[in-house]
């Protein structure tokens, strides 16, 4: 057996030529079958906001439970659409992402939560996200550099467009994607406002990233749970149950417009 000992260098070798397509390969963890997957799916981290998103569809069915990932497809406004759990974190998200793909999704986005990092954010604000920053994790395996990673302008606009029709109060701007929640922090906060973020959350970066390398169209909303620079409690996905029936509304109803 090979000790580690600490100041070894212990790192694993850099992903700098990872895959550059999933056609092939099955899913190992979302045990659905060809068809059941929408080319427009909607993604959650939490399985209760997916369950709750699937009311607003029309003749959902579940697909697959495997893992905990939730995922149910059925209609809204006569289009086929998917709901999916992606779970917590870049790693979750990315094999989430992969498997939709694999089959069939087209255009992705996140609906979730967020820490909001502007004084006048209050829970249950909208974020659209025009950006992310990030400081390493997955992302850095697939593309082995640093990038600045962006959703799709066309179904951003369509986020927003939407938003504003049903006079929803909203911010857009870039936000940042941790991989540490437990050791964020206001003083940590701070500093990401600083640096011209106006949210964190931890999922956003490896969406657009993957996105982008997968050639797939991604954007996020995300509804704030929180004030982080207040270090205010977090609520939970029954607390946001109205906010978020409402931002599901607004998101079904831009992919249905969207033409990937």
């Amino acid at each position: 057996m090979q000790r580690v000992f600490l100041g070894e260098d212990t790192s694993g070798p850099n992903l700098s030529s990872p895959r550059t397509t999933s056609r092939g390969m099955d899913p190992q963890h979302i045990k659905a079958k060809p068809g059941d997957i929408s080319r427009k799916v909607v993604i959650s981290g939490d399985p209760a906001r997916v369950a709750q998103l699937s009311t607003l569809l029309g003749h959902p069915r579940l697909v697959n439970e495997n893992r905990g990932f939730l995922t149910y497809t059925g209609e809204y406004e006569g289009e086929e659409v998917t709901v999916a759990c992606h779970g917590i974190g870049g790693p979750s998200i990315a094999i989430v992402l992969e498997e939709l793909i694999m089959l069939g999704a087209k255009a992705i986005v996140r609906l979730g939560s967020c820490g909001g990092l502007l004084r006048p954010m209050r829970v249950g604000d909208l974020v659209i996200a025009t950006g992310a920053g990030y400081a390493g994790g997955t992302l850095d395996s697939y593309l082995g550099r640093k990038v600045t990673p962006k959703p799709d302008s066309e179904l951003t606009a369509l986020l927003t467009n939407s938003a504003e029709e049903q006079k929803f109060q909203y911010y857009t701007g870039r936000v940042f994607s941790s991989d540490a929640f437990y050791a964020e922090g206001p003083d940590f906060a701070r500093r990401l406002t600083r640096k011209g973020y106006i949210a964190i959350e931890m999922e956003c970066a490896t969406l657009f990233g993957l996105g982008k390398l997968r050639k797939v169209r991604t954007a996020s909303m995300l509804l704030v749970s929180d004030n982080a620079t207040e270090g205010a409690p977090i609520v939970d996905a029954d607390t946001l149950r109205g906010y978020a029936k409402k931002a599901g509304e607004i998101v079904f109803t831009s992919l249905c417009r969207f033409r990937p």
